[in-house]
């Protein structure tokens, strides 16, 4: 099983150079993926949390395929009802010959209402738009042809029509901070055979012994332990979130690189 990193492509304290040291971290420690969010309009609702500036992710993915040999780049996750399906599908295969067939397309609906309404988007048709969405990039990336086929599909969502969109359309379901409970209950009711779910990083000195303990929060041990079940529970790629919610995190990021740093080491020499 491999691990990648959620990087952080907004808030204050994001910049190229921030974006520079996440991915040559990212390829030093010899991550599988970096995968980034995705925002349009910095809606109020959207700004409590991921302030700007925001790195649009296609944008950014370009520039870090210039400046990385190895790392698969990714989006963690592009929000489709936001953009014309062909447009997604010409970026995208664009991003893959260009990044050297390196490209992960995690995909989502969104959540963020305001958002939608300030790009004139329905809200309560963000499922149906989705799913038409990735039919008809689909259907793209088969007449353009470059390897556009290859890109890997992520589907992004944690309830029953995630699941059941990963499963229609051959993705593999991408989990955003899922309990193991609920992830083992989706393997066995779908069969899946495989998945890559985002799980927060956050090491501590102490074990957490609450039975609600989350996966990725705790000490090494316990994050190892975690990584050593998904890898029995299928998982092909975990993608580790330092983010706590706090955008003037972004200001001061080696707390992060330090527990990327930490678990990728582990994580190489365990047994």
């Amino acid at each position: 099983m491999r691990l990648g990193a959620n990087v952080l492509n907004f808030g204050p304290g994001t910049d190229p150079g921030g974006l520079r040291e996440w991915a040559h971290l990212a390829e030093g420690l010899e991550l599988d993926a970096l995968m980034i969010s995705d925002h349009i309009t910095i809606t109020p609702d959207v700004a409590r949390r991921y302030p700007e500036p925001f790195y649009e992710p296609f944008t950014a993915l370009a520039w870090l395929a210039g400046i990385t040999e190895t790392v698969r780049l990714g989006t963690s996750v592009l929000l489709l009802p936001y953009r014309h399906p062909l447009l997604v599908a010409r970026m995208a295969a664009n991003l893959q010959d260009l990044s050297g067939g390196r490209l992960i397309l995690g995909v989502g609906v969104g959540w963020a209402r305001q958002e939608f309404e300030a790009l004139g988007v329905p809200f309560a048709r963000r499922g149906a738009l989705t799913d038409t969405a990735i039919a008809s990039i689909q259907d793209a990336f088969r007449e353009l042809g470059r390897g556009a086929e290859s890109i890997s599909l992520w589907v992004g969502g944690n309830g029953t029509a995630a699941l059941q969109r990963a499963t229609r359309f051959g993705g593999l379901w991408h989990p955003l901070r899922a309990p193991m409970s609920e992830l083992q209950s989706a393997v066995q009711q779908y069969s899946l055979k495989t998945l890559a779910p985002r799980i927060s990083l956050r090491l501590l000195e102490e074990p957490v012994r609450d039975d609600e303990r989350q996966l990725g929060i705790g000490t090494i041990d316990q994050v190892i332990d975690d990584l050593e079940a998904l890898e029995r529970l299928g998982a092909e790629t975990v993608i580790l979130d330092t983010y706590r919610g706090d955008p003037e995190e972004t200001r001061h990021p080696d707390e992060a690189w330090a527990a990327l740093t930490s678990v990728a080491t582990n994580w190489k020499e365990h047994p």
